[in-house]
Formats: C-alpha cells, sequence, structure tokens
C-alpha cells in the first residue's frame, strides 16, 4: 500500500481488526520512510457496478460519493457514524446482490432516500431536497406536506382500536 504521504511503496501494517460486522478488515499502517500513519480498509466486493447517469454517461459505483452524500444530509444529526457506516455498506450489499451490473442514479437515490428516512427525518429532508431538485420554497412545502401526512397516517394506525378476538 503506497504511503499517502510521501508515496512511498512500502508501508507496514500495525493492527487490523474486523468493523462492520465482519463485512470490512480496518487496517493501521505506518509508513518506515516519513513514519506517517494512516487507516486503509479491506472489503468483499461481490460485483464491479456501473452508475448510468441521467444523461446516459456511465461511471463506475464509488462507495466513497455515497457515504459522503450521507455524511453530508447527516451533518450535526444525532446519528452515530458507525450507524452511517452500516447502512451505507447494508445498501451497497443490496445493489451488489441485485444481479444487476448497470444501476440508474434513480435505483441508488430512491434506496438512499429509504435508508435515511429510517435514520433520521432531517436528514431525510436534507435529502430529498437535492436528490429531487428543490428550486424553490413551494418544493419545501409540497414534500413536508406528503410527509406529515404519511407521519399522521401511520401514527393513525398505530393507535387504532385493536379489533378483539372472541
Amino acid at each position: 500500500m503506497k504511503c499517502p504521504y510521501c508515496e512511498n511503496e512500502d508501508t507496514q501494517v500495525k493492527d487490523s481488526r474486523s468493523t462492520e460486522e465482519g463485512a470490512a478488515i480496518r487496517r493501521r499502517r505506518i509508513c518506515p520512510e516519513c513514519e506517517g500513519r494512516f487507516t486503509t480498509f479491506e472489503r468483499v466486493q461481490l460485483r464491479e457496478l456501473t452508475v448510468v447517469k441521467g444523461d446516459g454517461r456511465r461511471e463506475p459505483f464509488d462507495r466513497e460519493k455515497l457515504l459522503r452524500s450521507f455524511r453530508l444530509c447527516l451533518q450535526k444529526r444525532p446519528v452515530e457514524d458507525d450507524k452511517i457506516e452500516n447502512t451505507v455498506t447494508s445498501l451497497v450489499r443490496q445493489l451488489e446482490t441485485s444481479g444487476e451490473n448497470d444501476i440508474t442514479t434513480q435505483q441508488i437515490g430512491a434506496m438512499a432516500m429509504e435508508a435515511i428516512a429510517n435514520l433520521d427525518p432531517v436528514a431525510y429532508v436534507r435529502y430529498a431536497s437535492v436528490y429531487k431538485d428543490f428550486r424553490e420554497v413551494g418544493d419545501f412545502d409540497q414534500f413536508l406536506g406528503d410527509l406529515k401526512e404519511t407521519y399522521d397516517n401511520a401514527d393513525q394506525k398505530e393507535n387504532a382500536p385493536k379489533k378483539e378476538r372472541a
């Protein structure tokens, strides 16, 4: 593994441990040349995924890009970093096991929306504002109205009287 500081090609592993419920290995490394320390992660990759953009362009799937978008919308929210990592790992695993090599940005966005909704409602609105390309305040009003209606309906079902069994 090349040192990110001095680009020395011979670095040493000082510590390895399993992370993300066994889905990855975290390695602490040190460069004998500059004594720089850094962390690497090793993950299983089931297949090469290609993202098909809205305009037809194609690019390799980048887990880190997805993770950055999760972290951005969850910034300053009470969600632990481990939970974010595990959610992204689970989402990537779903994509890899879907049987498709080509996935659209719409598929990724819809799956991310659902995952973020389960993590934090404020982050869900933040992500939706970018994913759904809100252009004006009315877009937020419409989305929040729909969201409130969904939550109200869920509360009504949850609080509905249970039928007694005879």
